[in-house]
């Protein structure tokens, strides 16, 4: 019965996301994808020859973070900034498509968007290998006058938020400057930092992987439960934190709230990983919506699990809409039940 409760539980989260709102604070990447048929080998140099078959601009970074929110039901404001080059144009396309509000990302004459482009290569009907995979990045962050702006959108649209995303990869529109200077802790506010979590003290989450808890304490966890929880309360305490989820790929993830025992929750769906980019995005757009919606730690940290099972099935940069995840609840409960 109390898993019946638990199930129902969810549910009603999942249905509170439509009248949730979310401000993103985030480092908008476009993601590229080009993808060719083997022809034949280079006579010029030992590589493959591709024909080139199509081209596919998708959000990724934050704005993947964005779009999974969209997806999601939820009410998205989205803070950032990109170049005035095409990714840009079409990333600020893809938004408009989805109805998401544009005015709090600036349109810079000076930045270049950051773009990631994968080239992807096969027979016909067959998979396709990424071969290769190269990065534009702007030469210098988003400048002083920018980062203002920045700021003065974010404060607006905190004010009507019930929770903040910070997406920081490291290109300068996410920053522990700029959080501090929103006033991010006065909503819940979720960080995914690639290069400085430990910076982000005071924050209320957290959903770093593994191998970045690794990088930021400075030790190798592996298969060490021991490790695990000892790494999870040194973050906790070291950014002073209400709440953390740590990704561990095909081991599920582990969610830990404070003065609570850490919870290890087992991967959802099968281990038969089909694409990994962007799975991390979706994890924190999935528990930073939840919590928005009133979901304590492990609530959030589950349906967060869902949803990163759903989006590892697909190929690319993905995300889980608001259908999948109602469906992959039921369906979940419904195996346990007839077990």
């Amino acid at each position: 019965m109390k898993n019946n409760r638990h199930t129902e539980r969810l549910l009603h989260l999942v249905s509170m996301f439509p009248e949730t709102t979310v401000t993103v604070i985030g480092d908008l990447v476009a993601d590229e994808f080009i993808f060719g048929e083997i022809s034949r080998v280079s006579r010029e140099a030992p590589v493959l020859i591709l024909k080139h078959r199509e081209r596919e601009i998708v959000p990724g970074g934050g704005a993947n973070a964005i779009y999974n929110l969209a997806d999601l039901g939820v009410s998205v404001l989205p803070v950032g900034v990109v170049g005035s080059d095409e990714p840009g144009r079409i990333l600020l396309q893809k938004f408009r498509k989805k109805h998401i509000a544009l005015s709090g990302i600036e349109k810079s004459r000076t930045y270049s968007t950051v773009t990631k482009t994968r080239v992807l290569a096969g027979m016909t009907h067959t998979s396709r290998q990424q071969v290769v995979r190269y990065d534009r990045e702007p030469d210098a962050p988003p400048t002083d006058r920018e980062v203002r702006h920045l700021v003065s959108n974010a404060k607006q649209f905190v004010k009507a938020s019930d929770a903040v995303l910070v997406s920081d990869y490291g290109y300068g529109a996410a920053t522990p400057a700029i959080c501090k200077a929103v006033g991010c802790d006065s909503l819940p506010t979720i960080v995914d930092s690639r290069y400085r979590m430990l910076e982000y003290t005071g924050v209320t989450g957290a959903t770093p992987n593994e191998p970045e808890v690794e990088e930021a304490l400075g030790v190798k966890i592996g298969h060490d439960r021991e490790k695990l929880h000892w790494a999870a309360e040194e973050l906790m305490r070291r950014m002073k934190l209400q709440s953390l989820v740590i990704t561990r790929g095909r081991d599920g993830m582990m969610a830990i709230e404070r003065k609570h025992k850490p919870v290890e929750i087992p991967i959802f769906g099968g281990d038969q990983v089909t694409d990994v980019t962007g799975a991390g995005d979706t994890v924190i757009a999935t528990f930073t919506a939840a919590i928005g919606a009133g979901a304590s730690t492990e609530e959030a940290a589950r349906l967060a699990n869902y949803a990163g099972g759903i989006v590892v099935m697909k190929r690319g940069t993905a995300t889980v809409t608001q259908q999948e995840l109602i469906a992959a609840i039921e369906t979940d409960f419904a195996k346990k039940h007839h077990a």
